[in-house]
Protein backbone atom coordinates (compact mmCIF):
# COMPACT_ATOMS: atom_id res chain seq x y z
CA UNK A 1 0.00 0.00 0.00
CA UNK A 2 1.33 3.41 -0.94
CA UNK A 3 1.37 5.70 2.09
CA UNK A 4 1.33 9.48 2.25
CA UNK A 5 4.76 11.09 2.71
CA UNK A 6 4.91 13.78 5.37
CA UNK A 7 6.58 16.95 4.10
CA UNK A 8 8.46 19.83 5.66
CA UNK A 9 7.58 21.77 7.84
CA UNK A 10 5.46 19.03 9.52
CA UNK A 11 6.60 18.83 13.17
CA UNK A 12 6.54 15.03 13.17
CA UNK A 13 9.70 15.12 11.02
CA UNK A 14 11.50 16.69 14.01
CA UNK A 15 10.65 13.86 16.40
CA UNK A 16 13.13 11.17 17.38
CA UNK A 17 12.08 7.65 16.46
CA UNK A 18 12.08 4.73 18.92
CA UNK A 19 13.66 1.30 18.63
CA UNK A 20 11.63 -1.59 17.26
CA UNK A 21 11.21 -4.50 19.66
CA UNK A 22 8.67 -6.67 17.83
CA UNK A 23 9.73 -8.16 14.50
CA UNK A 24 6.24 -9.17 13.49
CA UNK A 25 3.70 -8.89 10.67
CA UNK A 26 3.10 -5.21 11.51
CA UNK A 27 6.79 -4.49 10.81
CA UNK A 28 6.80 -6.58 7.63
CA UNK A 29 3.73 -4.73 6.32
CA UNK A 30 5.36 -1.39 7.16
CA UNK A 31 8.53 -2.38 5.26
CA UNK A 32 6.56 -3.57 2.23
CA UNK A 33 4.44 -0.40 2.23
CA UNK A 34 7.57 1.77 2.58
CA UNK A 35 9.10 0.07 -0.47
CA UNK A 36 5.96 0.64 -2.56
CA UNK A 37 5.79 4.25 -1.36
CA UNK A 38 9.47 4.95 -2.07
CA UNK A 39 9.19 3.53 -5.61
CA UNK A 40 5.93 5.40 -6.30
CA UNK A 41 7.54 8.70 -5.25
CA UNK A 42 10.79 7.86 -7.13
CA UNK A 43 13.06 7.89 -4.08
CA UNK A 44 16.13 5.86 -3.16
CA UNK A 45 15.50 5.81 0.57
CA UNK A 46 12.71 6.27 3.08
CA UNK A 47 12.55 6.42 6.86
CA UNK A 48 9.41 5.29 8.71
CA UNK A 49 8.95 8.75 10.24
CA UNK A 50 8.39 10.08 6.70
CA UNK A 51 5.19 8.03 6.54
CA UNK A 52 4.16 9.00 10.07
CA UNK A 53 5.58 6.00 11.99
CA UNK A 54 7.99 6.90 14.82
CA UNK A 55 10.04 3.71 14.65
CA UNK A 56 13.74 3.21 13.85
CA UNK A 57 13.06 1.70 10.44
CA UNK A 58 14.48 2.71 7.08
CA UNK A 59 14.90 1.31 3.59
CA UNK A 60 17.41 2.08 0.86
CA UNK A 61 17.29 0.97 -2.76
CA UNK A 62 20.12 2.30 -4.91
CA UNK A 63 19.36 1.88 -8.63
CA UNK A 64 21.48 -0.66 -10.53
CA UNK A 65 23.33 -0.08 -13.82
CA UNK A 66 20.01 -0.23 -15.73
CA UNK A 67 18.59 2.44 -13.36
CA UNK A 68 16.20 -0.12 -11.83
CA UNK A 69 15.39 -0.71 -8.17
CA UNK A 70 14.40 -4.24 -7.28
CA UNK A 71 12.91 -5.28 -3.96
CA UNK A 72 15.39 -8.14 -3.48
CA UNK A 73 18.39 -5.78 -3.29
CA UNK A 74 16.61 -3.22 -1.10
CA UNK A 75 18.24 -2.70 2.29
CA UNK A 76 15.75 -2.96 5.13
CA UNK A 77 17.31 -1.64 8.33
CA UNK A 78 15.76 -1.73 11.77
CA UNK A 79 17.43 0.03 14.73
CA UNK A 80 20.51 1.07 12.70
CA UNK A 81 23.62 2.53 14.33
CA UNK A 82 26.67 3.95 12.57
CA UNK A 83 29.71 2.44 14.31
CA UNK A 84 32.40 4.04 12.17
CA UNK A 85 32.75 7.09 9.89
CA UNK A 86 35.71 8.45 7.96
CA UNK A 87 36.55 10.62 4.99
CA UNK A 88 34.53 13.48 3.60
CA UNK A 89 32.46 13.91 0.45
CA UNK A 90 30.13 16.48 -1.04
CA UNK A 91 26.95 15.20 -2.61
CA UNK A 92 23.85 16.91 -4.01
CA UNK A 93 20.93 15.57 -2.02
CA UNK A 94 17.18 15.76 -2.28
CA UNK A 95 14.46 14.42 0.00
CA UNK A 96 10.94 13.11 -0.49
CA UNK A 97 9.92 15.15 2.57
CA UNK A 98 11.41 18.33 1.07
CA UNK A 99 10.11 18.07 -2.50
CA UNK A 100 11.55 20.17 -5.29
CA UNK A 101 14.77 21.10 -3.48
CA UNK A 102 18.32 19.76 -3.92
CA UNK A 103 21.52 21.03 -2.37
CA UNK A 104 25.11 19.96 -1.82
CA UNK A 105 25.76 18.45 1.63
CA UNK A 106 28.96 17.28 3.38
CA UNK A 107 28.88 13.68 4.59
CA UNK A 108 31.31 10.99 5.66
CA UNK A 109 32.66 9.12 2.64
CA UNK A 110 32.85 5.71 4.31
CA UNK A 111 30.70 4.29 7.13
CA UNK A 112 30.02 1.03 8.92
CA UNK A 113 26.44 0.39 10.04
CA UNK A 114 25.03 -2.24 12.38
CA UNK A 115 21.31 -2.96 12.16
CA UNK A 116 18.68 -5.70 12.28
CA UNK A 117 16.80 -7.13 9.31
CA UNK A 118 13.02 -7.66 9.20
CA UNK A 119 13.39 -10.86 11.25
CA UNK A 120 15.59 -9.32 13.96
CA UNK A 121 18.86 -10.82 12.69
CA UNK A 122 21.92 -8.64 13.31
CA UNK A 123 23.63 -7.30 10.19
CA UNK A 124 26.71 -5.21 9.49
CA UNK A 125 27.33 -3.26 6.31
CA UNK A 126 30.16 -1.10 5.04
CA UNK A 127 29.14 1.65 2.66
CA UNK A 128 30.90 4.39 0.75
CA UNK A 129 30.12 7.12 -1.74
CA UNK A 130 26.40 7.29 -2.71
CA UNK A 131 25.31 4.40 -0.48
CA UNK A 132 27.02 6.03 2.51
CA UNK A 133 25.18 9.27 1.73
CA UNK A 134 21.84 7.44 1.57
CA UNK A 135 22.45 5.71 4.92
CA UNK A 136 23.43 8.95 6.66
CA UNK A 137 20.52 10.89 5.15
CA UNK A 138 17.91 8.31 6.20
CA UNK A 139 19.42 7.83 9.66
CA UNK A 140 19.17 11.58 10.27
CA UNK A 141 15.41 11.26 9.75
CA UNK A 142 15.31 8.73 12.60
CA UNK A 143 16.94 11.33 14.86
CA UNK A 144 14.43 14.01 13.87
CA UNK A 145 16.72 15.90 11.48
CA UNK A 146 16.56 16.93 7.82
CA UNK A 147 19.40 17.48 5.36
CA UNK A 148 18.51 21.18 5.10
CA UNK A 149 19.86 21.64 8.65
CA UNK A 150 23.35 20.97 7.27
CA UNK A 151 23.17 23.99 4.95
CA UNK A 152 25.04 27.21 5.61
CA UNK A 153 22.99 30.09 7.01
CA UNK A 154 22.83 31.82 3.61
CA UNK A 155 21.79 28.63 1.80
CA UNK A 156 19.21 27.92 4.51
CA UNK A 157 17.65 31.38 4.12
CA UNK A 158 17.60 30.93 0.34
CA UNK A 159 15.96 27.52 0.81
CA UNK A 160 13.23 28.90 3.11
CA UNK A 161 12.39 31.63 0.61
CA UNK A 162 12.34 29.28 -2.42
CA UNK A 163 10.43 26.56 -0.53
CA UNK A 164 7.66 28.96 0.51
CA UNK A 165 7.23 29.96 -3.15
CA UNK A 166 7.26 26.30 -4.21
CA UNK A 167 4.61 25.35 -1.66
CA UNK A 168 2.35 28.25 -2.72
CA UNK A 169 2.47 27.18 -6.38
CA UNK A 170 1.86 23.57 -5.37
CA UNK A 171 -1.36 24.55 -3.54
CA UNK A 172 -2.75 26.53 -6.49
Amino acid sequence: MIREIITYPNKLLREKSVDVELFDEHLHTLLDDMYETMIAYKGVGLAAIQVGIKENVLIISVPNEEDEQDKESTIEAINPIITHKDGLQLFVEGCLSVPGFNEEVKRAEHIVVEYQDRFGNKQTMEADEFLAVAWQHEMEHLEGHLFIEKLSLNKRKKFEKEYKKFMKTKKL
